[in-house]
């Protein structure tokens, strides 16, 4: 017997649980998010659909500390630029470590967590942030 209903169908689009961007089978680069046109090939490019592996480290970051509404709970927090392993880059939140912990180049990994939820009891957004990929522990 088939499962019906909302969340059923969320859970079975990938790009709810996966980074899902383009990769350029001319040239071999990656975009996130995914591109109708390779901005290197223009129309001599091939794109396909891409599932990223979700690794990579961090490019350049900011700490948060004033946050709209939703986010007030969560400041301070860090948003990243982060550089995906096979070259994208996007910009995500960096969890599961103090802020003053972040470095420029640490090696992280994706994790999908819950962005906001709309009203009391209603539609939950889910979405990718980011973990480091190994223990963090204070500076000495």
């Amino acid at each position: 017997m088939a499962e019906h209903g909302v969340a059923n169908i969320w859970r079975k689009q990938k790009s709810m649980y996966s980074i899902i961007g383009s990769k350029c089978t001319t040239c071999g680069e990656h975009y996130f998010p995914p591109r109708p046109v390779c901005p290197t090939c223009r129309r001599k490019g091939q794109l396909e659909e891409y599932q990223f592996k979700g690794l990579g480290k961090i490019h350049t970051f900011a700490v948060v500390r004033q946050a709209p509404e939703d986010f007030k709970r969560q400041v301070p927090y860090v948003v990243a630029q982060v550089e995906l392993d096979e070259g994208a880059r996007l910009t995500a939140q960096i969890v599961n470590i103090e802020p003053e912990n972040v470095e420029i180049g640490m090696r992280v990994r994706s994790c999908f967590r819950k962005i906001t939820e709309y009203g009391q009891g209603g539609i939950i957004v889910y979405g990718y942030k980011f973990e480091p990929t190994m223990k963090v522990t204070g500076h000495d």
